[in-house]
């Protein structure tokens, strides 16, 4: 029992992380203790070597006299004294020669050494020996006969000048050494003491080291194995399915934090596995309620499994072949979707049709799936199979619907283009595109919508098309380059995966032509109503050149001269209405020429008063004030000056009947007979009023005043076209036209123009 838990301690992970921190432990306290103790002996060795240099060099001061003065017993008491000091072994003194020439111990006197002896082979390994030597140089440690170590120093004795004698030595000059001192102390006592130190270090490392592995060993059971027990149970008991929660651990630690963590955990793994097993009811539920035919065959295309909805369609037994059981066949089917799975281990998917319980043809899009164990092999195959009996009958109800879409398409009397929102290419087109344009459909599809406007007018159009909804008297070109003009009406829609603009284009050629004529019509029955006061303009400019005429007539006959004076002013006078009646006669031509609608930038004052001038003569005959109430610096508009005065002379005209019938057509000195004329900007508009002060407009006719053919004259009196074409054209140039009343008593029509641009040009003009 105590082994099985000593190998069962073994393999835990305390006892890895015991022995593993131990072994820290101790290769660091080894390593302190190891450099420790070479720490301790260095600085012993040091302190003995410095000791022994010193020693040295106090012998070598005390003989230096004694040598100088050759005094040899001086010397030899010296050595014999110092040698006496306990950790002394031997002092020598040797000449050039190597021999001993003084010792404490007497018996070596005179004795020759070898030069190549560890002792003088310190200086005596090169040839001249070295003058000077590092102290780690001159140190030799050796073993005495005895077995304790001793430790040798040499220094070399130089040559200096001032011997005593000649006859005592006299050295040359160049003799640098002229011998050497050795002295050799035992280090039996510095042994023992880095012994004692050593054994100390080792002992003191001993002791850290079991304590520290206990205080470790105890920590790791305390902090650690303990923990992980109380864990790994815990662990194990989540794995059992246990309560979540049961893992305590009091520490603050990283283990507490797994502890929590673990809690947690199982806290987490109970409601995935509560969310599973829903999901897994589910799962269950879903297959077997899903409403199509879902099957799991093997190898062999037998039934493994199926649900309620295949069950109920086909009645089958567990073990049935499916191509028999929903199929109908003794054998499977030629190209069997499950076989395929099985052998490319791919999902397949397609068509297919077989019979009901009833007998009935029924037609399913089916898929397959593989089903692979843990290895990635096929085991099974799911095949699901979805009823689509009625999709199949609508599919035969949509093309039947689709033919005839594209019959009631094809039939439509206007042209119908169906266009790709964003390039404007044409993707459909019915055939009366081929009656209006003259293009077959091979012909224009596929090809710009834009194609068929101007080149000056593609640009402007191609945001206008996908902008807006509605295009009026748009020009167009057909097959054999004929201007039309059309109205375009724009609508988005949805075409099979993309979106398109659905265009349907209406031929109003035919119908601006008969406009054309009715404007025309009622420009001549203008010009016609404006006859006499035509007839007055042009009066005045004719009486000043009879006149003239008739002045010069006079004079020749009478053969009477004619000052230069006069003639001048006669014939300037004449020159000035002939100018006035060309302008007049040129603007009536003008006027009645017919033309088609031009927009261009205009100044509506310049074209009020040309319309006014025509109007003018006529006017003041009927004693009718015109009162102008206009703004300098108007903005120019976009619209046909042409047609523009044939408005303000229809309107300046229905003034004048108005007021007439109000007052009467004679001059009546106190009757208010006036037409104000008022122009003015407002925002981004251009405002021009026509008032009068004649009977007004009742009304119950506002609304009724601008149709064709109404009028409030007189039978015989009026068209009923002028207001209805005034409307046609003042909504050409974009514009809009109503009538109010004018206090006290009158009607005003207000004209509103929009601005084409934001820069509100004007005409510097004064008129």
């Amino acid at each position: 029992m105590i082994l099985k838990q000593i190998i069962k301690f073994r393999r835990s992970l305390a006892s890895k992380l015991i022995v593993t921190v131990g072994l820290t432990l101790l290769i660091t306290i080894s390593t302190w203790a190891y450099f420790n103790v070479n720490y301790q002996e260095k600085k012993l060795m040091n302190n003995i070597v410095a000791g022994t240099d010193r020693l040295t060099n106090t012998i070598k001061l005390g003989t230096h006299y004694a040598m100088m003065s050759n005094s040899r017993d001086d010397i030899n008491q010296i050595i014999t004294n110092i040698g006496k000091q306990k950790e002394i072994q031997t002092i020598r003194i040797y000449n050039k020669n190597g021999q001993i020439k003084f010792s404490n111990q007497p018996s070596e006197v005179d004795q020759l050494t070898n030069i190549k002896a560890e002792a003088c082979d310190i200086c005596h390994k090169t040839d001249p020996p070295p003058a000077q030597l590092e102290l780690t140089e001159r140190i030799r440690i050796f073993d005495s006969s005895k077995g304790y170590r001793l430790l040798g120093i040499i220094g070399p004795i130089g040559n200096e000048p001032g011997c005593a004698t000649d006859d005592c030595h006299v050295h040359p000059e160049d003799k640098k050494i002229l011998g050497a001192l050795d002295v050799v102390v035992s280090l039996a006592d510095t042994d023992k003491e880095i012994l004692t130190a050593e054994k100390g270090i080792i002992g003191l490392a001993g002791i850290v080291f079991m304590v520290t592995s206990t205080i470790i060993f105890l920590f790791v059971l305390r902090f650690v194995n303990q923990p992980i027990r109380k864990l790994i149970d815990g662990t194990r008991m989540i794995a059992r399915g246990g309560d979540p929660g049961k893992v305590h651990v009091d520490q603050d630690d990283e283990m507490g934090q797994l502890a929590t963590a673990i809690n947690q955990m199982s806290t987490e793994i109970s409601q995935k596995q509560a969310e599973l097993n829903k999901q897994k009811v589910e799962y269950q539920s879903l297959f077997e309620q899903v409403p199509c035919l879902i099957t799991v065959q093997d190898k062999n295309f037998k039934l493994l499994r199926y649900n309620d909805q295949f069950a109920q369609s086909f009645d089958p037994k567990r073990g049935d072949f499916c191509y028999h059981a929903y199929k109908g066949r003794n054998e499977k089917c030629v190209n069997c979707p499950v076989e395929k799975t099985f052998k490319d281990g791919c999902t397949h998917y397609g068509e297919e049709s077989g019979l009901n319980k009833d007998g009935s043809e029924v037609h399913w899009i089916f898929r397959t799936s593989p089903i692979k164990n843990d290895q990635g092999e096929i085991i099974a195959a799911m095949e699901m199979s979805l009823d689509i009996s009625q999709r199949k009958q609508l599919e035969d109800k949509l093309e039947k619907s689709e033919k005839k879409y594209h019959e009631i398409f094809n039939n439509i009397p206007n042209p119908v283009f169906v266009l790709d929102m964003d390039t404007l290419d044409i993707i459909d087109c019915n055939d009366s595109v081929q009656a209006v344009y003259g293009y077959s459909k091979a012909e224009i599809i596929n090809t710009s919508f834009l194609n068929l406007f101007t080149e000056e007018e593609k640009n402007r159009y191609a945001d206008s098309l996908k902008t807006k909804t509605m295009l009026a008297q748009v020009r167009q070109l057909n097959r054999g380059g004929l201007t039309l003009f059309v109205n375009i009406r724009i609508s988005p829609a949805e075409y099979p995966g993309k979106k398109v603009l659905l265009v349907t284009t209406s031929d109003i050629t035919k119908r601006l032509e008969a406009e054309q004529q009715l404007i025309q019509a009622s420009k001549m029955a203008t010009l016609g109503e404006m006859a006499t006061g035509i007839a007055h303009e042009l009066n005045q400019p004719l009486s000043v050149i009879k006149t003239a005429s008739s002045f010069f007539i006079r004079k020749i006959d009478r053969k009477e001269p004619i000052e230069e004076e006069i003639l001048f002013n006669v014939l300037h006078k004449v020159d000035n209405n002939v100018d006035r009646a060309t302008r007049i006669i040129n603007h009536m031509r003008q006027f009645a020429r017919k033309s088609d609608l031009n927009l261009v930038k205009v100044q509506i004052n310049d074209v009020l008063h040309n319309a006014f001038e025509i109007f003018s003569q006529q006017l003041k005959l009927r004693g009718i004030d015109v009162i102008w109430q206009k703004e300098k610096k108007l903005p120019r508009i976009n619209a046909d000056p042409s047609r523009l005065e044939q408005v303000f002379i229809n309107l300046l005209i229905n003034a004048r009947d108005a007021i007439e019938d109000r007052w009467g057509p004679q001059v009546i000195e106190k009757a208010d007979k006036k037409i104000i004329l008022k122009t003015r900007s407002a925002g981004y508009k251009v405002v021009c009023e026509i008032c009068d002060t004649g009977k007004g407009v009742p009304q119950a006719m506002a609304d009724k005043i601008f149709e064709p053919f109404f009028t409030t004259k007189e039978v015989g009196k009026g068209t009923g076209l002028g207001l209805s074409i005034s409307y046609g054209i003042v909504k050409d140039c974009g514009g809009t036209i109503q009538v109010t009343d004018h206090e006290p008593k009158g009607a005003c029509f207000i004209l509103t123009f929009p601005i084409p641009d934001k820069n509100h040009e004007t005409n510097n003009s004064a008129r």
